[in-house]
């Protein structure tokens, strides 16, 4: 009987056990609306101190809000699906390679010295810099926290932005960044729009100093298999950097055929 009581005993401290973890994971399952969120809030702040997050970390994740004008944002999406001339026309890069084409000229140095160190052409660059920010003057204004945080717990791509969420809060940890940093709809951040986990491995100093924000961009591009002096067009073998950074076809090729127009310099206007 003795023996009995203790397999029994055993057997109900197991299913206690489980019904506590199955209980745990529902609290941190992904949700769809904003009703959820406080409580995977409690339960990914009671998983990341125990992964080491530290107490300014998670006071600032404690104090996150639902993002609903990302949500909105994440959802429609829809200049992605447009032909190469419509997403060049949407997205202005006419003006993009003019003044591309000045920045190239007005910032000679600082061009020559991160093509010397990583061996990206300034047209790229630039491409890139324009693309994201316009030229840094739209570095959008989200709680950046907010907005990863969001998105990890949303149901469409939680893997992804729940390692965004885990290097943001290292960050803010270190005081790279803060629970009031400022950035686009899904998290980006700085003149280039660098992801927290795009910052812990490429970012070279303040994004927002467009020099460090560049010197990063030719750092991520290095690392994803950047070769000076190859091409970058598609079928090229410096397009893969590119399509390493972001995952939209239309706009590889427009990054590709705007930084040859800005590094061909020329007097025409015309992106073809």
């Amino acid at each position: 009987m003795i023996r009995g009581r203790a397999v029994a005993g055993a057997v109900f401290g197991a299913m206690t056990l489980l019904g506590c973890l199955v209980s745990s994971a529902e609290a941190a399952q992904c949700g769809s609306s904003p009703a959820g969120f406080e409580a995977w809030k409690r339960e990914f702040s009671a998983e990341a101190q125990g992964k080491g997050v530290g107490p300014t970390a998670l006071s600032a994740l404690m104090q996150t809000n639902y993002a609903s004008a990302t949500i909105a944002a994440d959802r429609g999406q829809r200049s992605f699906s447009l032909t190469l001339d419509q997403f060049l026309a949407k997205r202005g890069a006419t003006t993009i390679v003019a003044k591309g084409r000045q920045l190239k000229q007005s910032h000679a140095a600082l061009f020559a010295s991160i093509e010397q160190r990583y061996g990206v052409p300034p047209g790229p660059l630039i491409a890139i810099w324009g693309m994201e920010t316009g030229f840094g003057s739209q570095r959008g204004n989200q709680n950046m926290l907010s907005s990863i945080a969001t998105l990890a717990y949303d149901c469409r791509r939680p893997e992804f932005f729940t390692d965004q969420l885990y290097a943001a809060l290292k960050l803010i940890d270190r005081g790279t960044l803060s629970g009031s940093t400022r950035g686009s709809m899904h998290g980006e951040v700085g003149q280039t729009q660098f992801m927290p986990k795009s910052i812990l491995a490429y970012g070279t100093g303040n994004l927002e100093v467009a020099a460090n924000a560049l010197n990063s961009t030719a750092n991520f591009l290095k690392a994803h298999g950047w070769r000076a002096g190859a091409g970058y067009q598609p079928g090229e073998p410096n397009f893969a950097a590119i399509e390493a950074w972001n995952a939209a076809g239309v706009y590889q090729k427009a990054i590709a055929l705007m930084g040859r127009q800005i590094d061909e310099g020329g007097g025409a206007a015309a992106l073809r």
